[in-house]
């Protein structure tokens, strides 16, 4: 097979430092601050003004800074240094191959959405976010991997807020010659897959990301074969029609499998990370329909490799179509398994209260031996919420296993954080960032070297929002109680609460608000400020989550806070990096038990960030009365509206009681040996148990290497 890499990717650089074109068509760069440090180095400002993306940098810097660069030696110095650690990284024997070196046929892993870098926007949030980290850490650790996904021609979309506080999206195309894509050829021409639905066959070429040793390859349907329609289909994540989603999926689980054996692979372990990709499990069967097995024979053979991951109990997140909708793409599809209508639909059928739905995790459950939630109490849901697939067995036996998330550590810990730890755990820490003992060692930074950097970094993220400010303002249209709103205002060294995700109504981003005038007095405390950071997009289709994000920000622009409340627009991974490196709390108000794991915590706390959360998914796991604090109580409730007084009531007292005096309770050198105590607890906890490293090495022990070499 033969890799084309189009022409906008051929840089002309000196020949000193040529080889800064292999890195910037590599992802590795991404999670190696150095990296990204040698290509600043080249035009800081430039740097910054493109979004940190190297090829366009490459493409449009002033050719003599290059010829500058290639001359100074002080830079080549950083650049053979580098290099030195980049080709030592793809020759050095791998924690795969001295642990499972029969692990050497692909694992395929299918996620509608990767989040490796803010410059590739094919990513919504943190189900694209953990899929990023997943095939980092499996670079990392030498894992056989090939992620497959979509390539999705306008990103997903930038937010703005009105002076009103509601979410306007803007859709940006993406330039395909400013990313680290290439179209993957043979013979010099792209290789097309197809599907043939009823009345026409939707076609699609394929896109190749090296995400360090690993190959992630995304679907394109615009190509000149389809019709309009089709064309767009890769457009956007997440179409709300439901004629697009149900396309989407069957073009990424068919389409998908159909991709990798075309470019020649047999993988061993087939991972959905969620629903979208199910209809692979019936590709797989077809496959072996067409040779002469049955389909219960076939089924048999193939769903030893399949695991499936569910990300979510919210009905909105399991994906459900209409039959005549399965009917209008798939009547031509079940005849290739050798099914009737009826036993097609049987296999995915969802009953409720007389409505009958094609299920995509109930395909995927039906249809795979290893399925897990993301963390232990999300397993549990899960296997309550599933067991009528399962009527004979109790509920505590229902095969749905759990593997709790994790973050990529290098990929979110601060380089400031990163080089304190390298002085104190030794410079090889990182190899080992999953040993506990390892970990103790971090009681051993002296409080005032810790509490110094997280200041720096506090310090970055009010410079960083002042910045946007001023780049948004010099644009025009924006209206000076926008200005304030957004953050010009904030102080470094005032008590900094974070709240950063997805404005789903289920998340509560207003159960902090619930009490204004109290919230109003807690802010505004003489000596003792708080302020909090508002950040996070709504689905352009969910109009409650927009309505969530005007009610606060409607709160945000009240002159009473001071400037102490602000939202910031457009939260995407750059600006995720700079919060969860520069808070001081981490706060998360999910309803329970609706948080099937939550990532953007773990991310805070490896920084030294303490998290002040309700007591579901990962936190429920990690929290020990030292590493933060708890909101509300570890139990069911029987109404949802008893559920938020109770919890609010708790936030606030907690802020009012605990939290506020200690991170004020200030010795003569004003630090708080209490709460810098808190943050080496919770960087102890949380970094070696909620990290991808432990997190792939559990889906490689529970689900690969069972799954590995059965057909």
């Amino acid at each position: 097979m033969e890799f084309l890499t189009s022409p906008s990717q051929k840089f002309d650089l000196p020949k000193p430092i040529a080889r800064l074109s292999e890195l910037a068509t590599n992802m590795w760069w991404t999670w190696h601050p150095e990296a990204a440090r040698l290509f600043g180095r080249l035009d800081y400002d430039l740097w910054e003004r493109l979004g940190h993306n190297p090829i366009r940098l490459l493409k449009e810097i002033d050719k003599e800074k290059l010829n500058q660069s290639a001359k100074d030696k002080e830079y080549l110095s950083l650049y053979d240094s580098l290099f030195k650690t980049f080709d030592s990284y793809f020759k050095q024997k791998t924690w795969t191959q001295k642990t499972h070196p029969e692990l050497k046929n692909p694992i395929a892993y299918f996620s509608m959405e990767f989040g490796l870098h803010e410059t590739l926007p094919i990513y919504s949030g943190g189900l694209g976010v953990l899929a990023g980290d997943h095939l980092k850490e499996a670079s990392d650790l030498g894992l056989p991997l090939i992620g497959v996904g979509f390539m999705y021609a306008q990103g997903y979309f930038s937010q703005r807020i009105s002076e009103h506080g509601w979410q306007e999206a803007l859709n940006n195309p993406l330039n395909f010659e400013h990313l680290p894509v290439s179209l993957v050829t043979k013979n010099n021409q792209p290789v097309i897959i197809e599907f043939k639905f009823p009345d026409r066959t939707l076609h699609a070429q394929i896109w190749e990301v090296r995400v360090g040793r690993i190959p992630l390859y995304l679907l394109d349907s615009n190509v000149p074969n389809n019709n309009e329609y089709d064309r767009l289909l890769t457009a956007r994540l997440y179409w709300s029609d439901l004629d697009r989603r149900v396309m989407q999926e069957i073009l990424l689980g068919i389409g998908g499998a159909r991709a990798l054996r075309a470019l020649g692979y047999d993988p061993a372990v087939w991972h959905m990370n969620e629903g979208h990709a199910s209809f692979l499990t019936l590709e797989r069967i077809r496959e072996l329909v067409t040779s002469g097995l049955t389909f219960d024979q076939a089924t048999e053979q193939t769903c030893a490799q399949n695991v499936f991951t569910t990300h979510t109990p919210v009905p909105a997140g399991n994906d459900e179509f209409p039959l005549w909708l399965i009917d209008k793409y798939l009547s031509s599809y079940w005849g290739e398994l050798g099914l009737t209508r009826e036993q097609f639909v049987d296999v995915a059928k969802h009953q409720q209260a007389h409505v009958e739905t094609y299920s995509m995790p109930i395909l995927a459950l039906k249809l795979s031996n290893g399925r897990n939630g993301v963390s232990e109490l999300h397993g549990e849901v899960s296997r309550d919420m599933w067991k009528f697939l399962w009527n004979d067995k109790n509920v505590k036996d229902v095969p749905i296993d759990h593997v709790t998330n994790g973050v990529h550590t290098r990929n979110w810990l601060a380089r400031r954080m990163n080089l304190l730890l390298e002085k104190y755990l030794g410079a090889d820490w990182y190899e080992n960032l999953d040993d506990h003992e390892l970990m103790q060692k971090i009681n051993a930074i002296p409080d005032a070297e810790l509490w110094g950097t997280h200041l720096h970094l506090k310090r970055k993220l009010a410079f960083y929002l002042k910045e946007r400010v001023r780049d948004r303002w010099t644009h025009g249209g924006f209206h000076p109680v926008q200005v304030v709103s957004s953050g010009v205002l904030i102080n470094p060294y005032a008590l900094t609460i974070g709240f950063a995700r997805r404005f789903a109504t289920y998340k509560r981003a207003s159960l902090v608000l619930s009490q204004v005038e109290r919230l109003l007095e807690i802010i505004n405390r003489p000596n003792m400020p708080v302020q909090i950071i508002f950040a996070g997009k709504a689905h352009p289709a969910d109009d409650p989550g927009k309505q969530l994000i005007q009610k606060v920000y409607q709160t945000v622009k009240k002159a009473e806070t001071g400037g102490r409340i602000v939202f910031v627009e457009d939260y995407e991974m750059n600006l995720a990096r700079y919060l969860v490196q520069g808070v001081d709390v981490w706060l998360n108000t999910p309803r329970r038990p609706y948080e099937a794991s939550g990532t953007s915590g773990m991310k805070a706390a490896i920084n030294g960030v303490l998290n002040f959360s309700i007591m579901d998914g990962w936190w429920r796991e990690a929290y020990n009365g030292k590493n933060g604090w708890s909101i509300g109580e570890d139990k069911e409730y029987e109404a949802t509206d008893v559920q938020d007084v109770a919890d609010a009531e708790d936030l606030y007292h907690k802020l009012e009681h605990e939290i506020i005096p200690m991170y004020y309770n200030r010795d003569p050198k004003e630090m708080s040996a209490e709460w810098i105590g808190r943050m080496k607890n919770a960087m102890q906890t949380v970094i070696p148990q909620f990290s991808t490293r432990r997190m792939v090495k559990e889906y490689v022990e529970k689900f690969y290497t069972k799954a590995n070499g059965k057909s």
